[in-house]
C-alpha cells in the first residue's frame, strides 16, 4: 500500500485530534477526523481535512483507517528483558522477581548478554512502531560499568530508528554512598542520561533525595524516579519527591512511575499530594501490565482486589502530565509483553477506563512522554515533521482495541519498514549455563 518512492498522498485517513495539532476539522466524539496526508520524501508535506482540496488522482484511499504517530516508550527495563527462561519469578510477587533479577545479574551479565537482550527487545519494539524509548539501566556495581558502556554502544546502533535515552536504576539507600553515588552521576552526565532511584519509605529518605536533586542540579540532568510500587498506605515517597523538588528549586523534567499505593491512601491525603506534584510539575508514568502482574499477589489461592494503578484521571484533572508505558518485558517482573504500545494503550483503556470519553487519552502513549523526553516534533502528525506513523486496520477504537493488529504498517522516514519480529531462538544459547 505504501510506495517506495518516498512521495505520495494518503486520501480519507482516520486521526486523531489530540495527535493532529493544528489540523481544523470535524472531530467526532472519539477524537477522530477524516484527513488527507501528503508525504514527500521523508517528511509530511501536509495534512487537512478530508475534502478540503480534491485529492490527486494516484492518491491512495484508506477509507477510514486508522494513522496514529508512533510510539513513544517512556519506561522499560531492556537490560532485564528476556532473563525469564533462565530466571523466573518463583511466586510472582515483588520481592520474588527482586531477588531473581539480582540473582541473574549477578551471574550472568556481562557486556555481551546485556548487548544480545537489549537489541532483540529494540528489534521488537522497531517493528511495532516505537520511535523512541527510555529505558532504565540497573546501576548497582560493579553493574554500571558493564551495562552503561553497552547502552552508549546501542543508541549509536539504533539512532535514526530509535531514540535511545538511558536512566540509572538503584535503591535509594545506595545514595548513602555519596562518593560513590557521586561518581555515577557524572558518569550518567557523561553519557548524557538521566539520573533515576528507586525511593522507600527509609529513615532519611528526605536527606537522600536532597543529594539526588543536588546532583541533577550540579549535572545538569533530569531526572526519573521509581516510586511506592507498592499496596502499602504508609508509601508516600512520591509526596516527598514533590516537597524536594519544590524545596530544591529544581527545573529540570521529573518523570515518576507506578505511584501504586496513592490509589490506596485516604482522599485528603491523595488531594495534598496531587497539588504538591501539580505544583512541583512532576510527570507521572503509570505501567499497567507490570502492576497488574506484581500488585495484590497474595500467594494463597486468593484473587486480587486491586489492579495495581495509579490515579492518572485525577492527576490528568489537575494538568499533571501523565504516560502509560511497557515496563518489564519476559523478566521476573513481569513474565509477558514485547515492548507493544498498543498492547499497552489497549490494556491501559480496559483497566484505567481511558474512555467515555476517549478525550486525549492517546497522548499518554505518544505526545505527553515525547515532551517529558524533550524530544520536539515526536508523537504528533503535523505539516513539517517526520513521516513517521503506524497504519492500522481499524476504523474506530474498538475496531483498533480489539484485535492486535498484527499487520500494522510501520512508516518510518515515509517509507514501510520490515515487521520480521526477532525469533525468540536467538536468545536460546544466553538460557543455558
Amino acid at each position: 500500500m505504501i510506495p517506495n518512492t518516498g512521495s505520495y498522498h494518503l486520501a480519507n485517513a482516520r486521526v486523531h485530534a489530540s495527535l493532529t495539532p493544528g489540523l481544523a476539522a470535524a472531530f467526532d466524539s472519539d477524537g477522530f477526523a477524516l484527513a488527507d496526508i501528503s508525504v514527500a520524501d521523508d517528511k509530511i508535506s501536509g495534512i487537512t481535512a478530508h475534502g478540503r482540496s480534491k485529492a490527486p488522482a494516484d492518491a491512495i484511499d484508506l477509507h477510514g483507517r486508522i494513522i496514529l504517530p508512533c510510539f513513544v516508550d517512556c519506561h522499560t527495563h531492556i537490560d532485564k528483558g528476556h532473563i525469564w527462561p533462565r530466571k523466573p519469578n518463583p511466586d510472582g510477587t515483588f520481592m520474588g522477581a527482586l531477588n531473581a533479577t539480582g540473582a541473574d545479574r549477578v551471574a550472568r551479565w556481562s557486556a555481551q548478554d546485556v548487548a544480545r537482550r537489549m537489541d532483540f527487545s529494540l528489534r521488537s519494539a522497531y517493528a511495532h512502531g516505537t520511535r523512541a524509548l527510555r529505558t532504565h539501566l540497573d546501576s548497582v556495581a560493579p553493574q554500571e560499568e558493564i551495562s552503561w558502556p553497552v547502552f552508549e554502544t546501542m543508541r549509536e546502533t539504533w539512532r535514526g530508528r530509535i531514540e535511545l535515552q538511558g536512566a540509572c536504576l538503584l535503591g535509594i539507600e545506595g545514595v548513602r554512598d555519596k562518593k560513590w553515588f557521586d561518581r555515577l552521576a557524572k558518569r550518567v552526565a557523561a553519557a548524557k542520561g538521566v539520573l533515576g532511584v528507586v525511593t522507600y519509605m527509609v529513615p532519611d529518605l528526605e536527606e537522600l533525595l536532597d543529594h539526588v536533586f543536588a546532583q541533577a542540579i550540579k549535572h545538569g540532568l533530569d531526572l526519573d524516579f521509581h516510586a511506592d510500587e507498592t499496596d502499602d498506605i504508609a508509601a508516600i515517597s512520591l509526596k516527598k519527591i514533590a516537597e524536594a523538588a519544590l524545596w530544591s528549586g529544581f527545573e529540570g523534567n521529573i518523570l515518576v512511575g507506578h505511584c501504586c499505593s496513592l490509589a490506596r491512601h485516604p482522599d485528603l491525603e491523595v488531594l495534598d499530594t496531587l497539588d504538591k506534584v501539580a505544583k512541583a510539575g512532576l510527570a507521572i508514568v503509570s505501567l499497567p501490565m507490570c502492576n497488574l502482574y506484581l500488585q495484590d499477589r497474595r500467594g494463597d489461592a486468593t484473587t486480587p482486589r486491586w489492579r495495581g494503578v495509579t490515579l492518572l484521571h485525577e492527576m490528568k484533572a489537575r494538568g499533571i502530565p501523565v504516560a502509560v508505558a511497557s515496563d518489564n518485558t519476559r523478566d521476573p517482573f513481569h513474565a509477558y509483553g514485547d515492548l507493544d504500545m498498543l498492547e499497552v494503550y489497549r490494556m491501559a483503556t480496559r483497566i484505567l477506563h481511558f474512555d467515555h470519553p476517549v478525550a486525549d487519552w492517546p497522548k499518554a502513549v505518544a505526545a505527553t512522554p515525547a515532551k517529558v523526553m524533550r524530544l520536539d516534533g515526536l508523537g504528533t502528525l503535523a505539516a513539517g515533521g517526520d513521516a513517521d506513523f503506524i497504519l492500522f486496520k481499524g476504523r474506530s477504537w474498538t475496531e483498533l482495541l480489539s484485535r492486535p493488529e498484527s499487520d500494522r504498517i510501520v512508516v518510518r522516514a515515509g517509507r514501510a519498514i520490515d515487521r520480521q519480529l526477532p525469533d525468540y531462538a536467538e536468545l536460546d544459547e544466553l538460557m543455558v549455563e
